[in-house]
């Protein structure tokens, strides 16, 4: 996706599940679900191993967020990424975002693009919030 799709992305984003969110505040998807808060995003947290992060409930797969979902944020291997990819395209989600080290499938990536789904694979939505999005002083 270019500089313009992904700015135009998370312009239009308003709620994003973060898959792997952890309760470990040392870990990336603590770190970045954290900063996705602060930008304004509604934040779910989806990991079935914890029940709750930063006071909030923690939901154990993308159907049981109480939402509807814009962007699934995954942070999970690519190994589990097939498994993301049903739930993202079952639960109506507009765009998933691998982040970095993180790859589609070929066959997957085809089943998110028959399902409209938007693609951003090994990118750090934190990394390019920043860049495209977020005020730099002169």
């Amino acid at each position: 996706m270019t500089d313009p799709g992904l700015k135009q992305l998370l312009t239009e984003t308003q709620t994003i599940a973060v898959v792997g969110h952890s309760d470990k505040v040392w870990r990336d998807s603590y770190r970045i679900g954290v900063y996705l808060r602060a930008e304004g995003y509604r934040v779910y947290a989806v990991n079935p191993n914890i029940t709750e992060v930063l006071g909030q409930p923690v939901y154990p797969d993308l159907a049981a967020v109480p939402e509807t979902i814009d962007l699934v944020d995954v942070f999970r291997a690519s190994v589990h990424v097939p498994d993301v990819v049903t739930q993202t395209i079952a639960v109506g989600a507009k765009a998933i975002w691998t982040q970095l080290g993180v790859y589609v499938p070929p066959d997957d990536r085809a089943r998110l693009e028959e399902a409209g789904v938007k693609i951003v694979e090994n990118h750090c939505i934190k990394v390019d919030h920043q860049r495209l999005l977020a005020y730099h002083p002169a």
